[in-house]
């Protein structure tokens, strides 16, 4: 599986991030999470996409006792021809990222259900290609949650964002304003139901931090951030010295969870 020879660059990675920068000795309980991008063209690759995550790889992974799957599409995929679908996987360890494909290999159950996805051929695949994004949760927030959400899955709101700096210093400088800042503190003041909040230890938009908030719905979002740009621990907060200029860009990305998905 060509995910397989990913994952061990990404682990490489991984270790070296860690040991070039000593920012994750704080103990076992935080999380790894790997958040994967798949890009499809049309309605028949999301079909196979649909069919494998549901009854293939999430089943197979509750096996794993790894219970908490998110499966998300993207709010812009009827208008846009890069179509996504974002699947996030929490660990307790790094080693288990490496195991995970070895343990899908001896799943015959899991082999037979995603058949059609794992023996796609050369002129038909199911995708057109798959980032891979591996995650270490915040200090503050050292285990994903699982929002707290009364609405129907079809009307939630799902709010993915990545922040890069201009170095890793200042990227560090950022995570602290999460962390020490208290700006996770915030967020959970105010109710934004929040799934993660990661360093991001390898993938493409280095050095940059991913969080993903949850919403009741797009009314029930605008609400929530109107009253964090208006709250006055916000506004001290921005204004201090210390933190300024450590985001250099933003991107935004609104999902919705499958009917499928656990989270």
């Amino acid at each position: 599986m060509k995910n397989h020879k990913v994952t061990f660059r990404l682990l490489i990675l991984v270790i070296l991030f860690q040991f070039a920068n000593h920012v994750y000795a704080s103990g076992p309980e935080r999380q790894y999470d790997m958040l994967s991008i798949y890009h499809f063209k049309d309605s028949a690759q999301e079909k196979v996409l649909d069919h494998y995550f549901s009854d293939a790889l999430l089943p197979a992974l509750h096996r794993m006792k790894i219970a908490s799957v998110g499966v998300f599409k993207s709010l812009t995929n009827d208008t846009v021809s890069d179509k996504k679908i974002y699947v996030f996987i929490p660990f307790h360890s790094a080693g288990e990222i490496q195991q995970l494909y070895e343990k899908l290999q001896k799943d015959k159950t899991y082999l037979t259900a995603g058949s059609e996805y794992i023996n796609a051929v050369f002129s038909a695949p199911p995708y057109l290609r798959i980032e891979t994004i591996i995650l270490y949760a915040f200090p503050l927030a050292p285990q994903m949650q699982l929002p707290a959400l009364s609405s129907a899955k079809h009307e939630r709101v799902y709010e993915l964002r990545s922040y890069e700096s201009a170095t890793e210093k200042i990227f560090q400088n950022k995570v602290n304003m999460f962390n020490e800042g208290d700006e996770i503190g915030l967020f959970k003041r105010l109710g934004f139901n929040a799934v993660f909040y990661s360093e991001v230890v390898a993938g493409p938009r280095m050095p940059n931090l991913m969080y993903m908030t949850t919403f009741n719905n797009m009314e029930e979002r605008e609400k929530h951030w109107k009253a964090f740009s208006d709250d006055a621990q916000w506004k001290k907060l921005t204004a201090m010295p210390l933190y300024q200029k450590n985001v250099q860009h933003a991107d935004i990305f609104f999902l919705r969870p499958t009917d499928y998905s656990d989270i």
